[in-house]
């Protein structure tokens, strides 16, 4: 049984030296005897050479493969003579020290670069540096983790080592042991620092830190050792970074910690950004999830649900119901509960549900209704449905579909009949759809945008962008104009807004114009009624469009 162990640890080694791509030349079964030859090599280069302690010369080898590896790589690799060569070669071409630093300490290959100074190579140059990293091992870092501290404090590595070690001892001395001090330094960095202006917020995250941990016996939940403290801490975290109130924050992570030590991350991760959906505060939604800690175990993502019994659950009004069937037709039907944030968005009651949940009715997330739909909707749309899935193209026409059903379409025959004037992958339809919010058109509007005229949405963002823009900039108009004229969007900008534009101004500024035209009737008239109705402005009028404005002029 003792041997077992062994074993895992050599399948996982195994697996990593399989995933090296500098590794490739040398043979898969030799790849194993390979590096451990080069890491003894390498650790007595560091020690007797270049006089770093054994202890961390070890560290900085066993965790730096891939520069190891990239070291390897440079050396001709023979079964017989590598043992020999790779020492020798070492003796030749001193190595970038802080390359292996970087990367022993967590540091990610990729980021590595933006950390090396153009004028230090070896870690001497830069003493301090190793000396800081020696000193917070002494103080039980792991040294693999000490890269979390780099990348987001670095200055901690320029403080005198005493300095930090008072630091750990005054954390320490409000009641955490060295093994909990170290979780609350890896995910808080910033306590370490010696920086004056953020004393103020360090004493206030230790206060509230003693409060939920040391006062009120949380310790006890937690298993005691870093990577455990890590991940209770970065939970804490998830809440403090949220920007909740201290004392209502304490106060409900204090009563609910056995709830936050038992959840797992993701499972927070997923239920904000659940509540995201509805644009709630990031204040609002971290106090849901801690004074309702029940829906920390709702499945919020695969339910099926009826749109019209939710809505009847939820206490909306017949009045009500009716007015959603007439002006938001595209939500009925049948959708999955993830996507219940932007349905609600579609028909603005996000922010009604939000309050509703946050009062405590979260129960009606917990059993959604999947009964109370009409059958002669659900069978039309699941006949679609199976010609969909007959089409050689029928993955892309997925995504599109679950694209509508994401952003708050229903399974009905309307989001079908959308579906059918959409062009682009899931990603780009999202994409050109964030792209309008983010110019500001409401969501509610854009939905009824895209239920109209679809077709909105089989454009690229920047010439969205710049319609929005010569509309708002150029036109004077406001974005509620595209309620009345959604289909100005689906325009040629170039060919047909601005030159039909251009012209109704020039007319204007002449004083021939004598009566208010919409943008509709400039842009969307054919081009043969709107030549007849420049004549009716004035005779010359046609003669000065053609030469002048059309795009068949410029053309």
């Amino acid at each position: 049984m003792h041997f077992f162990p062994k074993l895992s640890f050599t399948i996982r080694h195994y697996t990593t030296l399989r995933k090296l791509p500098k590794l490739r030349k040398i043979p898969i079964k030799r790849r194993s005897q390979a590096i451990l030859q080069a890491q003894q090599a390498l650790i007595e280069y560091l020690h007797s050479t270049r006089s770093i302690p054994f202890t961390h010369a070890e560290n900085i080898t066993k965790n730096s493969l891939v520069s190891l590896s990239d070291l390897i790589s440079k050396v001709d690799f023979s079964p017989q003579t590598f043992s020999r060569t790779f020492p020798r070669f070492l003796r030749y071409h001193p190595i970038n020290e802080f390359e292996f630093f970087f990367e022993s300490i967590g540091i990610p290959c990729s980021e590595i670069e933006g950390f090396l100074r153009p004028n230090e190579f070896f870690l001497s140059e830069n003493a301090n540096i190793l000396n800081l990293a020696c000193v917070l091992c002494g103080l039980g870092f792991p040294w693999n983790q000490l890269g979390k501290l780099y990348r987001v404090e670095n200055s901690i590595f320029l403080e005198c080592p005493d300095g930090v070690s008072a630091r750990i001892d005054r954390i320490m001395g409000l009641g955490f042991d060295k093994v909990s001090a170290v979780g609350v330094c890896l995910v808080f960095p910033f306590v370490l620092s010696g920086r004056g202006e953020v004393r103020g917020e360090i004493d206030e995250l230790l206060g509230v830190l003693k409060r939920v941990f040391v006062d009120c016996g949380g310790r006890s939940l937690v298993e005691g050792n870093v990577d455990a403290w890590c991940v209770v801490c970065r939970k804490v975290k998830f809440f403090y970074d949220l920007g909740c109130e201290k004392e209502a924050l304490v106060e409900l992570i204090s009563s609910r910690l056995s709830v936050l030590v038992e959840i797992r991350e993701e499972v927070l991760a997923k239920k904000f950004e659940f509540f995201s959906g509805m644009s709630a505060s990031k204040e609002d939604i971290g106090l849901v999830l801690l004074r309702w800690p029940e829906i920390l175990g709702y499945d919020l993502e695969t339910p099926m649900f009826s749109v019209e019994g939710f809505f009847t659950s939820i206490g909306l009004s017949e009045k009500k119901l009716d007015s959603i069937s007439r002006v938001f037709p595209f939500v009925l039907g049948k959708n999955k509960l993830e996507n219940l944030p932007y349905l609600l968005r579609a028909i603005d009651l996000h922010e009604w549900f939000f309050e509703k949940i946050m009062n405590g009715d979260h129960h009606l997330l917990a059993n959604v209704d999947n009964s109370s739909i009409d059958e002669e909707v659900a069978k039309g749309f699941e006949k679609s449905l199976e010609q969909i899935r007959l089409m050689k193209n029928q993955y892309h026409m997925m995504g599109k579909l679950n694209f509508l059903l994401g952003i708050g379409f229903g399974e009905n025959l309307v989001t079908i009949k959308a579906l059918s004037y959409l062009h682009g992958s899931r990603a780009e339809l999202q994409e050109r759809f964030d792209s309008l919010l983010n110019v500001g058109i409401k969501y509610s509007n854009l939905c009824k945008i895209v239920k109209l005229w679809p077709k909105v949405l089989n454009q690229k963002p920047d010439i969205l962008e710049e319609k929005v823009s010569y509309l708002q900039n150029d036109l004077g108009c406001s974005l509620q104009d595209l309620d009345v004229f959604p289909g100005f969007l689906c325009f040629d900008l170039e060919n047909r807004i601005k030159p039909r534009c251009e012209f109704h101004l020039w007319l204007s500024e002449k004083g021939l114009v004598r009566r208010h035209y919409s943008i509709a009737s400039m842009i969307a008239t054919s081009e043969k009624k709107f030549i007849a109705r420049l004549y009716r402005i004035h005779p010359a009028a046609p003669k000065q469009w053609l030469e002048y404005f059309s795009s068949r002029a410029n053309r």
